[in-house]
Order: C-alpha cells, then sequence, then structure tokens
C-alpha cells in the first residue's frame, strides 16, 4: 500500500477543515471528467471515462445464455452465486460485472491485493445491478421463461488510479448501457407448447435496454477529520477515517449504501452526508446524460465520427 507522512497527513487534513484542498476545490466539488462512448467496436457497448488520472474502460457484451435459479445452479463462482441467489423468477435475464485493475495502474494492484480489490468491485457492482432498485428491467432480458434469457456481460478494466475509483466506475457502466444495443428476436411458437426463437441480424432493429436510465450512480464520501468530502483523490483516500458509499438514481433515490474502514460518524453527520450525495448523485446523471445525447448529436453530424467531452 501507498504511504503517507503523518506532515502531509496533517497538511491535507487542515486544508479540508478550511474547505480549501490540494487542488483548489471544495470539499464538495468534482474534478472534470472525459467521456466517450462506442469506442470498442466489438463490443455491444462501450466507454472510456478519465477523471484525472482516473482512467477507466469499460466493454459490455450481450449474449443468450440460460436461465438459472438457486435450485438449478451448480455455479461454484460466488459472484455468480451471488446473481442467481438474488432471483427467484425463472423470467429474469442478468447482468455479470467484472472489474480488472491493471497492475501499471497503481502499487495497490500488484500481487494479491490486485484479487481482493477485483472482488471486491465486482461484487458491489453484481449486488447493485441485479438488486431490485438496480434499474435495468431484468424480466425484459428473457426470451424463453424458464429456458434462456440474455446475458449482459459488463467488463470494466481499470487503466489509471488517482482516486475514487467505484464512482468512476458506475459513472461509466451507465454511459456504457445506454450506449448497449440488444439484437430484436422474433419468438415462433412450434406446437406442443414449444417456442423458438429467431435473432435478428439488423442492426437498426436493435434497441436500447430497458431501464438503462434508472440504472444508478454511486457517490463516495470519505470523513476525513471532522469533516467529508467527496471525488478523493488517491493522497485524500490515505487521509480517510471512513467512508460512505451511496448508490442514487436519477430521481434522487437511495438504491445502496455501505460503510468502509473503521471510523465513526455522528448520526447528524451522516445525515447530512446522505442529503448531499443524493444532491451530487442527481447532478451527475443529469450532466452525463446530456452530455451523452450531445455526443450522439455530434456523431450523426459527423458520419459516427467520436468525440470526448469534458464535464
Amino acid at each position: 500500500m501507498n504511504l503517507i507522512s503523518p506532515s502531509e497527513k496533517d497538511f491535507i487534513t487542515k486544508g479540508i477543515e478550511s474547505d480549501l484542498r490540494n487542488d483548489g476545490r471544495t470539499r464538495i466539488a468534482y474534478r472534470d471528467f472525459i467521456i466517450e462512448t462506442g469506442i470498442v467496436s466489438q463490443a455491444s457497448g462501450s466507454c472510456r471515462l478519465r477523471l484525472s488520472k482516473t482512467d477507466v474502460l469499460i466493454g459490455v457484451k450481450v449474449e443468450i445464455g440460460d436461465i438459472v435459479s438457486n435450485t438449478t445452479s451448480d455455479n461454484n463462482n460466488e459472484q455468480e452465486q451471488d446473481i442467481v441467489n438474488s432471483q427467484s423468477e425463472n423470467d429474469k435475464g442478468r447482468i455479470v460485472c467484472s472489474v480488472e485493475c491493471s497492475p501499471s495502474a497503481s502499487r495497490d494492484f500488484e500481487g494479491r491485493g490486485a484479487n481482493d480489490i477485483n472482488n471486491e468491485l465486482s461484487q458491489i457492482m453484481n449486488r447493485v445491478l441485479n438488486g431490485p432498485q438496480g434499474g435495468i428491467d431484468l424480466k425484459s432480458l428473457c426470451i424463453i421463461p424458464g429456458a434462456q434469457c440474455w446475458v449482459i456481460y459488463v467488463d470494466v478494466l481499470v487503466l489509471d488510479y488517482d482516486g475514487n475509483l467505484l464512482d468512476t466506475i458506475f459513472l461509466a457502466t451507465r454511459a456504457a448501457l445506454q450506449n448497449t444495443r440488444i439484437p430484436k428476436v422474433e419468438i415462433q411458437d412450434i406446437g406442443n407448447g414449444q417456442l423458438e426463437f429467431e435473432i435478428s441480424d439488423d442492426i437498426e432493429d436493435a434497441e436500447k435496454i430497458k431501464g438503462w436510465e434508472d440504472v444508478p450512480v454511486t457517490v463516495t464520501l470519505n470523513k476525513i477529520g471532522q469533516k467529508y468530502i467527496i471525488d478523493a483523490t488517491a493522497m485524500e483516500e490515505l487521509c480517510t477515517d471512513t467512508k460512505i458509499i451511496i448508490a442514487v438514481n436519477k430521481s434522487g433515490e437511495i438504491c445502496a449504501m455501505q460503510k468502509s474502514l473503521y471510523g465513526s460518524l455522528n448520526p447528524s453527520l451522516l445525515t447530512e452526508m446522505i442529503r448531499t450525495a443524493k444532491d451530487i448523485g442527481k447532478v451527475l446523471i443529469k450532466n452525463i446524460d446530456t452530455t451523452l445525447e450531445h455526443e450522439q448529436v455530434m456523431a450523426s453530424r459527423a458520419n459516427n465520427k467520436k468525440f470526448g467531452f469534458f464535464i
């Protein structure tokens, strides 16, 4: 793990208490980020998002898979089993998320530590996106109940790191899912209660994922000293006593919450942090959705040439 000296920690902590961080931001100010979508040609949808030096690339692949239940699955993969256990109906598709942090991005991602980080981030994504408030209409992914469905694979590659990794991943995931298209399927009854389906090859018939607009983003609030900040840098994360991760959708509703580290929180401060996360989350979603619409318009006018946008 990266280390920080007591004098550096004291300098950062006192600056935050004075509402002035190392890079000149206030406690609840976000850094600018650049977003690009549709950059992986072999994926059903993709996005690259750079938040300062934190650089994340996401590819989404849509494939046909079997509907599994907790009574029929013999999958030994812990992440897959978490998804199966959360879905008792036989008429739902599923989302399978996988995060890989490149060892060249940070010394924290080398050796055994990388596996722990990758598993933790993957589990958070799987539980949020497959949960009741994950946004995606999982029933719309069903092709033949009890038999086959669409499986959405979300593969995350962390290229570089400078703090606030989870928030960056969820922002990029929302954009990648907005960019994803699912082929049109025609179902036919061949008699005796049997169904078969045919997938259209026409790209223009492909549709957006239902419910992508309700996919939440996460807002991570780091408590340093007696104050808290959002969008912490790598150095600020080393000074963090405790942090709260709150998933928020476009309506400002809380979809998930998780506390990390061992510090304590005053109930009144926790209430304030939750309120801040809801406000910041709604603004982030509004800004990113507006930017994605603008990108699509610009790309259509320039024969699908891709543009990167600052937010």
